[in-house]
């Protein structure tokens, strides 16, 4: 049977959600518990790659198991048996060709920025000490949902075969002591956002204008946009099936 599970981490001591060789990361910590706790060796699909010291309010992925899983217990032996750092909200029964991946339709980051030093955020958030004029930022947000093509955000020598991304919302708001990005598209493209950040805080400076932002847009050089923010300020915040998915 395949089962979806939800869960959430603070990305600061892995280098990032996916497995890879001499370095620790979310993928491996958890396939590790879950296997020691079913005693057969589990895989995760995991529902997309977050990079090292990104975060996770929520995430999903899957697995395929054939014994029988009552859902609470194994949340809570999970919980028990993770690192701090790794927290499990759900899990349940999907059907057998249901994808944690692919079946995603929508997915939301947010980026935090402090304004002033805070010891509290030195590990959650990007502190900038200049002024910034969110109201240019936003507007220069609002150009990116003009566009589908992101080659301009996108690492280099990455293996993606189109670079076409549905934006469908991003913005700037103050929220209590830290100032919020949201953007939520289908899809996104490695270090997209963090670069999107890096170029929208460049206009809330003022070292550029939105011709500048535009510029970018229509190009396809990743040279000419921003630089990109740390991971510590970047949160996967949520992510969207269609139905009938269970919805947490």
């Amino acid at each position: 049977m395949r089962y979806f599970i939800v869960f959430s981490y603070f990305g600061k001591s892995y280098h990032g959600w996916q497995n890879q060789p001499n370095a620790i990361t979310v993928q491996e910590v958890f396939e590790e518990a879950m296997s020691k706790l079913l005693r057969e060796k589990i895989a995760l699909v995991g529902a997309g790659r977050t990079d090292a010291g990104v975060h996770a309010k929520q995430m999903y992925a899957h697995f395929d198991f054939d014994g029988e899983v009552d859902s609470d217990v194994l949340v809570y032996r999970l919980n028990a048996f993770l690192p701090e750092d790794i927290a499990v909200s759900k899990l349940f029964p999907v059907e057998k060709n249901a994808h944690a991946r692919f079946d995603a339709i929508e997915r939301t980051y947010e980026y935090w920025i402090v304004q002033q030093k805070d010891p509290f955020h030195m590990h959650s958030a990007h502190y900038v000490k200049h002024p910034l004029d969110v109201n240019a930022m936003n507007q220069a947000a609002k150009l990116l949902l003009d566009h589908d093509d992101f080659e301009c955000f996108s690492k280099s020598n990455t293996d993606v075969h189109t670079y076409l991304c549905d934006v469908k919302k991003a913005e700037w708001a103050v929220e209590s002591d830290k100032l919020v990005f949201t953007i939520t598209a289908d899809r996104f493209l490695r270090n997209m956002v963090r670069a999107v950040v890096g170029t929208l805080l460049d206009v809330g400076i003022g070292k550029t204008g939105l011709g500048h932002v535009n510029e970018v847009l229509n190009g396809k050089d990743r040279s000419k946009a921003g630089a990109s923010v740390p991971a510590k300020g970047l949160y996967l915040t949520k992510i969207i099936y269609p139905e009938p998915y269970e919805k947490i």
